[in-house]
């Protein structure tokens, strides 16, 4: 089975959502977890990745 972000983010939100309920007071600590690894998640294969400015916003120049 691969395990990747579309598998991955389902299966936290469960598990964190059944640790709200057990423990209340960690709900802000899980969000911010949740957060931060959905955040490097997401930027992680644009964070190497060498791109001018124009490229990383998604213009294109027209050569002729």
């Amino acid at each position: 089975m691969q395990i990747d972000v579309v598998t991955l983010q389902p299966l936290a939100a469960l598990i964190f959502g059944i640790l709200i309920l057990v423990i209340p007071r960690l709900l802000n600590y899980l969000i911010a977890i949740y957060l931060i690894v959905i955040g490097l998640t997401g930027l992680w294969p644009h964070i190497f990745a060498t791109t001018t400015t124009v490229q990383a916003f998604g213009l294109q120049m027209l050569s002729s």
